[in-house]
């Protein structure tokens, strides 16, 4: 982390404008998971405990092309009222007169939100002339968003092309978690990648094949390994245009690509759907069997595969996990998922979860506080784990 954070500057007296993920799921005007909102606590009270003038700033949805009351930040800036036990009034846009007003009436130790910057379409385009407007907001720049630092939007990296950009707490120890897993990690180090597609993950599960001294593959594009080494998979999900890539990283990686050698098989796709577990290769010759029946998916991982993974990940000094094992959502389907997230409580390393449906995965399975780090940024996680410079950060001030 060789990136200055919101403890190298002096801030007292001045104004923060901070980017923020309060991009969260809402039901009406209701927020009905405010773990993005709570991740920014420890920055924005740092901020406020210090006497600064903290503008937040965030996106949320798509809106297409202008303002949207249906992608309002006004629930998110209920909830953080909430939790800060404090008002947290929205401003009604984020840049010109009404922002700069708002910004300008400030006193030390309080805190506005801005209304979402992707009701102006600029911001995706990162124009420098809407990054010159958010900026005049401010004295200092802070991103504490890491779940959108893969994007080179306006108020990710354009404004800390022109006013001093740091980084934030949840920022600093998203990079530091994620960046040990990328560039420099403990030994040994094992990876579990799942999901539902192999084409999402191709560069990752390459980079990891360098660093990491095992890679296990669950989920759905397990199914597109099977199906390389010429295993029936009979209804299963199947990415046909990436069994070439299959092939070749089974060939190149040996035994550090670990496969599952069964599977639990429902006969559609329903929580209630009949299920069965068969072995996919023969445990003690490691040869292939007859494969899925027609008229079968693989929903899961089997308890075969649930004990290989275990003892890849015995002694583990780093584990990094990204993608459910399969469909967790029913609960029939969520036994391999729930195993693994055991295994990694229990493994005694340091232990990654890397966004998206693993941190839903680890909280159903009601394990996250066992983890080290729960990561923010889906998508902004897989960058960082391929080795790709995520703009965002990039753009912060070097220390």
């Amino acid at each position: 982390m060789n990136k200055k954070t919101i403890r190298d500057i002096q801030f007292k007296h001045r104004r923060l404008l901070v980017r923020v993920d309060f991009n969260v799921p809402l039901e009406g005007s209701k927020v009905t998971d405010d773990t993005r909102i709570r991740a920014a606590l420890p920055t924005i009270n740092y901020l406020l405990e210090g006497g600064g003038e903290v503008i937040l700033c965030s996106h949320l949805g798509r809106p297409k092309g202008g303002p949207d009351p249906k992608y309002s930040l006004a629930p998110a800036a209920a909830r953080l009222a909430e939790l800060l036990g404090k008002p947290v009034p929205l401003i009604a846009d984020c840049v010109g007169p009404v922002a700069e007003n708002a910004a300008a009436e400030m006193l030390p130790s309080q805190v506005i939100l801005l209304e979402n910057v992707r009701f102006h379409p600029e911001e995706e385009k990162n124009d420098p002339a809407f990054a010159k407007r958010l900026s005049v907001l401010a004295d200092f720049y802070v991103n504490d968003a890491f779940g959108s630092a893969h994007r080179a939007h306006a108020s990710t990296e354009g404004v800390a092309k022109i006013i001093p950009g740091v980084a934030g707490f949840l920022m600093e120890k998203e990079i530091e978690y994620l960046g040990q897993a990328a560039s420099n990690p403990k030994h040994p180090y094992v990876a579990i990648m799942g999901g539902a597609k192999i084409s999402d993950k191709i560069g990752v599960i390459e980079n990891l094949l360098t660093k990491a001294d095992k890679v296990l593959i669950g989920g759905g594009m397990a199914n597109t390994f099977f199906k390389a080494q010429g295993i029936a998979i009979g209804d299963s999900l199947v990415e046909d245009a990436s069994l070439e890539t299959a092939k070749s990283l089974l060939s190149r990686a040996g035994a550090k690509l670990v496969i599952p050698v069964d599977a639990v098989l429902g006969d559609r796709f329903a929580a209630a759907a009949q299920k069965k577990t068969i072995h996919i290769k023969d445990p003690s010759t490691g040869s292939g069997l007859s494969g899925v029946p027609d008229g079968w998916r693989i929903l899961d991982i089997g308890p075969e595969t649930v004990k290989a993974f275990g003892a890849a990940l015995k002694g583990a000094a780093l584990v990094v996990w990204n993608g459910p094992m399969g469909v967790f959502e029913f609960p029939a389907f969520a036994v391999g998922t729930n195993a693994v997230a055991k295994l990694l409580a229990e493994c005694g390393g340091t232990t990654v979860i890397g966004g998206g449906e693993s941190v839903a995965a680890v909280e159903q399975a009601g394990l996250a506080d066992k983890m080290s780090h729960i990561s923010t940024g889906g998508g902004a996680s897989l960058e960082m784990l391929e080795g790709k410079t995520l703009p965002g950060l990039a753009a912060l001030q070097d220390k």
